[in-house]
Formats: C-alpha cells, structure tokens, sequence
C-alpha cells in the first residue's frame, strides 16, 4: 500500500499524468454540453434513432415529461461547466458518474451501439475519481493510515508511461472488440441497420422475424428477444430422402 501512495503522489506531480487528466475533463464536458443543450431546447435527443427502437421508446417518453426533461439538460450542463473549473472538479465528477452509470446500464439494457461510447466515458470518469483519491478517501468506509509528510518524488520514468498509456490502447481494444460479440443481436438504430445484421447471421428467418417484431410491430425488446429465440428453435422438416 505503501508503494501504491508513492506512485500515486508521482503521479499527481507528474506533467503527463496531469495533461491526461485535462483531457478527460475536457472530452467528458464536450460529451455532455451539446446533450444537455439539445433537452433544454426542448428538442429530442438522438434524432436519428428510429422511435420503434427499445432506446427511441425511452427518448420518446421523456420528450413528453415537460419540464423534467429540461431539468435534466440543465443539470448536464451545470455538470459539465463543474468538471471544466479545476476549484469544483471534484463535484462534477462525482455528479457526473452518477449520470452515466445510470446512461451506462440503459445503453447495456437496451443494447443501443453507443454502449462502447458510454462505457470508455465510465472509465474516464473513474480515473478522474482516482485522480482525487486523496480528497474522497476520508468519506470512504475503509481506515485510511496515519498521514505522513509529502516528500519530493523523481519523476514518473518514460516505462510507467508506456505502461499506463499502452494498458489504456489495450483497454480500448478489448471494449470495441468485445462489445462486437457482446450480442447475437441488436435492435440498431434503424431498421435497415437492424436488417443488415441478417445475411450474415447463422439464423438469418430469425433474424428478420426479430426486425419485424421491432420496426413493423414496435413490441418491447424482451418480447423481440423472446421471437427471436422461438425462430431459431424452429427446424425445417429435413427433405433430404
């Protein structure tokens, strides 16, 4: 534990580090200003999602909850005006990890293609909590060690920076190539994306009977999921005598 606080002091005095740390704060706010700018001009959000989507339902629904809707524009934009001024950083990263690990699992429940998006926003936002360790450490329910004097660190050496900055490339790697497998299949964001699935699909009668049950009947995911699964039980009679 010892080693674990000397390597986070270095990094906290560390110009890499501390650019990196910028970064996130910068792309995190940029992702949440024109969003919440969209719901407090009362337009919907995703205007390109088809509304038969499990994902368009939801967008659709809270287009219609007046002024509900604006109040959560409002408070994505306060957030990200919070995470972009160093003095209340800390409170809008807190606040911001409780919108998007609630946009995280809507994403997942709804298997909506931006889930990769979501999720490597997630992990920024969990470095930056990282980064301010040593300010939310005293609320955490763990006994925290007597403090001791800071001392003049060396700085970081170019290794822990490949380390790190390669481990954040592999990371980013595993979530586009995983999500890829996550599902058999998804809704998409239109219906030709959705058809588009099916050629190549190992159930390509199932595939376009879930399409269906989405886009031409606009049934609920699970009752899609449920057609789906029944398709594919289905066998053709083997003719082959």
């Amino acid at each position: 534990m010892n080693r674990i606080e000397e390597l986070y002091d270095e990094a906290k005095s560390d110009r890499w580090f501390k650019n990196f740390t910028i970064f996130c704060r910068i792309a995190l706010a940029a992702s949440f200003l024109p969003s919440g700018y969209v719901k407090i001009m009362g337009q919907r959000f995703a205007e390109g999602l088809a509304h038969n989507t499990p994902l368009g339902h939801y967008f659709d629904a809270l287009l219609t909850t007046g002024y509900y809707y604006t109040f959560i524009g409002v408070t994505q934009v306060v957030i990200a005006l919070l995470v972009l001024i160093p003095r209340t950083a800390l409170l809008g990263t807190l606040m911001y990890f409780c919108v998007i690990i609630n946009i995280g699992v809507l994403t997942y429940a709804t298997r909506f293609h931006g889930t990769r998006i979501v999720t490597i926003m997630i992990l920024a936002c969990l470095y930056l909590l990282v980064w301010d360790y040593d300010r939310i450490k005293y609320i955490l329910p763990f006994r925290q060690p007597p403090s001791t004097p800071k001392t003049v660190k060396k700085p970081l050496g170019r290794r822990l920076h490949l380390v790190f900055f390669g481990g954040c490339i592999a990371v980013l790697a595993v979530i586009i190539i995983g999500t890829s497998y996550l599902y058999e299949i998804v809704p998409g964001d239109s219906e030709a994306d959705a058809r588009n699935q099916c050629p190549g699909s190992k159930n390509p009668e199932a595939c376009e009977a879930f399409c269906d049950c989405i886009y031409q009947h606009g049934r609920p995911l699970d009752s899609c999921l449920a057609v789906f699964n029944k398709a594919k039980d289905i066998r053709k009679p083997d003719t082959r005598q």
